[in-house]
């Protein structure tokens, strides 16, 4: 049966037959309706993802605290698919000899996020960049036996682990439809439309997400997308919103809302999910951000009061906002200085209460930014 959505088409004959989703090409028809709670969601969304990107802009360090963002929205994202890993996983500053698989998923989530920003001044959004995304993101990893960079050769399901063809829960478009769906999605992300942008990038992520063109990665892709449309459209200037969070806690309610489009053509309830999720996530954002620079600016007066150690102290605790759990030989080596001068760095910052050491060893002792870690940890657990 057809909806707006499109329709599930029979595949095959006699026993092996098997119902697939060929999604119309978007917007939807009849266009969305627009009643009083998805006006008043499209303007809060809206107001929210202004202030956090305004707020953006005036932080001097903003470069930092994004790079931290950027990993956990990588966490987030990796840890909705099953990726057993966290944040001071991440930030291992042995992280090359400590590496496991599921640690690799999120390096190259960051990977893939990062080039995908890159790439964007040269192409826009398209089939070809989600391919060299996904190639990234697929490199060495779980399901990197699945055509990494290459949308999928073959038909594939979606359901709990053992599912078949017969017991899916859902079945995205046959090879054939998706092909076209891809094509016709690339048209409609490159194409403008008098809609606003946070509804678009709803529409696109559910589009993506419907069609999941690859054998493995469509989740983290679909939703990495999300950012590189908010930033190709201008609508953030930083990847400062972290929407993963959100869908990872109400990851039930996510899927169910993507199917109940698919079979009921009710995108409006879809957007205002979408809506709610982007409002939630740029206040969660704007709340980090304004802690974070409290911290900052406290602990900068700390180290400011301690006179003429004050430049190389200040230097170290610089380098722990990018990266807040370190050890010494590795940070003198980063920061180009001698070992005894970040040494003598790291114990005033100890005395100071900024870094807690985590490991009661002599050799190769590793130090924490405690509270620093602690803001940035809520919700990654």
């Amino acid at each position: 049966m057809e909806n707006r959505a499109g329709k599930f088409v029979s595949n095959l004959n006699g026993k092996l037959e098997y119902a697939s989703f060929r999604p119309n090409p978007l917007p939807p028809k009849p266009k969305l309706e627009v009643d009083e709670e998805m006006a008043e969601l499209i303007a809060e969304a809206n107001r929210y993802i202004g202030i956090l990107d305004g707020i953006s802009k005036m932080v001097p360090n903003i470069e930092l605290f994004v790079s931290m963002y950027v990993r956990k929205e990588a966490l987030l994202s990796s840890q909705i698919e099953g990726t057993q890993a966290t944040l001071d996983d991440i930030l291992d500053p042995n992280l090359e000899e400590n590496t496991n698989r599921d640690v690799k998923d999120v390096i190259n989530y960051l990977k893939a996020s990062s080039y995908g920003k890159e790439r964007l001044y040269e192409l826009p959004i398209s089939g070809r960049l989600l391919k060299e995304i996904h190639k990234i993101l697929m490199d060495n990893v779980r399901g990197e036996e699945k055509n990494p960079g290459e949308f999928r050769r073959t038909q594939n399901w979606i359901g709990p682990t053992g599912s078949t063809l017969n017991s899916a829960k859902y079945i995205p478009p046959n090879p054939d439809d998706m092909k076209k769906s891809i094509s016709d999605l690339e048209k409609f992300i490159n194409q403008d439309y008098n809609m606003d942008y946070i509804i678009k990038a709803g529409l696109i992520h559910y589009q993506f997400e419907t069609i999941h063109p690859f054998l493995d990665g469509n989740g983290r892709i679909g939703r990495l997308l999300i950012n590189l449309f908010f930033i190709e459209k201008k609508v953030l200037t930083y990847e400062t919103l972290y929407i993963s969070y959100f869908l990872k806690r109400n990851r039930i309610e996510y899927y169910d809302r993507l199917m109940e489009v698919r079979t009921k053509g009710n995108f409006e309830q879809w957007v205002k999910f979408f809506l709610l999720a982007v409002k939630e996530s740029a206040i969660d954002s704007i709340e980090t951000i304004e802690v974070l620079t409290k911290l900052h600016n406290e602990n900068l007066e700390k180290i400011n009061k301690l006179g003429r150690k004050s430049s190389t102290v200040k230097d170290v605790f610089i380098y722990l906002e990018k990266q807040p759990i370190i050890e010494i030989k590795k940070t003198s080596e980063e920061l180009g200085m001698a070992y005894n001068t970040v040494s003598s760095a790291v114990e005033s910052l100890e005395e100071l209460g900024i870094l807690e050491q985590t490991k009661n060893v002599k050799r190769n002792r590793v130090f924490a930014y405690e509270k620093y870690l602690s803001i940035l940890r809520k919700n990654t657990q």
